[in-house]
C-alpha cells in the first residue's frame, strides 16, 4: 500500500490522489553512491539541514550532524537510516511516508527516530505514514493506527483509522498476544502467556494496556 501511495506500484482499482506531494523513505536505502553524507543532503535537502529547527529535532538528534565527511558508501544501515529518516524529514511535502524506519537502529536512536518524525510533522502540521514492527517505536510516533486484517501474502483489508489503543486492542486481539506498559520505563512489555496479568488483561479485553 505504501508503494502504491508513493508511486512505486501501480493499483489495481479505486484511486490514489495526484494533488498532494510525497517524501518517501522505502524499506531497502540505496546508498551506493560516491559522495559524502554532506553532498548528499545538500542535494537532497539543500542549505536547510545546516541550522534551524529541522537541524536540531532532527539531523543532531539522529547523529547525521557526526556522519557528514563519512561516504554514503561506507555507511553501516544504522547510519544510513539515520541519514534517508533525515532526508525524508527535510523535504517539503504534504505526506511522509516512512518504510520501516526502526530497521537497523539501536533502541535509542530508534527512540530518538520516533520523536524527530513526531516533533516534525506536529512542527509541520503535516502526516505521516508509517510502517514498522516496533511496539514501542509505533507507541511513541503514532497518534493512529491502519489495522490490516486478512491472510498474509495473499489478501487483506486496511481498517480504520483507529485512535492507538482502540487500533493496537484490535491487532493485537486478533494476533492473540496482550502487552502491559512497564511500570519504571513506560515502554508497552510483551505479556507471557497466561501469566496473571495476561489473563487480567483477556478478562477485560484490554491488550494493549495503558496502565503500569
Amino acid at each position: 500500500m505504501i508503494k502504491i501511495l508513493a508511486g512505486e506500484h501501480e493499483y489495481d482499482e479505486g484511486w490514489v490522489t495526484a494533488d498532494a506531494s510525497i517524501s518517501y523513505k522505502p524499506q531497502h536505502i540505496d546508498t551506493d553512491m560516491d559522495c559524502t553524507v554532506q553532498t548528499w543532503l545538500d542535494a537532497e535537502v539543500g542549505p536547510k539541514w545546516r541550522s534551524g529547527e529541522y537541524n536540531v529535532n532532527v539531523i543532531r538528534a539522529l547523529g547525521v550532524d557526526e556522519l557528514l565527511a563519512k561516504q554514503v558508501n561506507n555507511l553501516s544501515g544504522g547510519e544510513a537510516q539515520a541519514v534517508a529518516i533525515s532526508i525524508c524529514l527535510g523535504r517539503e511535502a504534504d505526506l511522509y511516508l516512512l518504510d520501516e524506519p526502526s530497521a537497523h537502529l539501536d533502541a535509542n536512536a530508534r527512540m530518538e527516530a520516533a520523536k524527530a518524525i513526531r516533533r516534525t510533522m506536529e512542527s509541520n502540521e503535516k502526516a505521516a505514514f508509517v510502517i514498522d514492527h516496533d511496539v514501542y517505536f509505533i507507541d511513541i510516533v503514532s497518534d493512529s493506527l491502519l489495522v490490516f486484517e486478512g491472510e498474509g501474502g495473499k489478501h487483506g483489508m486496511a481498517e480504520g483509522p483507529f485512535q492507538l489503543r482502540t487500533g493496537m486492542n484490535r491487532f493485537l486481539g486478533g494476533v492473540d498476544v496482550t502487552f502491559r506498559r512497564d511500570h519504571d520505563s513506560k515502554r508497552p512489555r510483551i505479556n507471557k502467556q497466561a501469566s496473571r496479568k495476561d489473563r487480567e488483561q483477556r478478562a477485560k479485553g484490554d491488550y494493549y494496556s495503558f496502565d503500569s
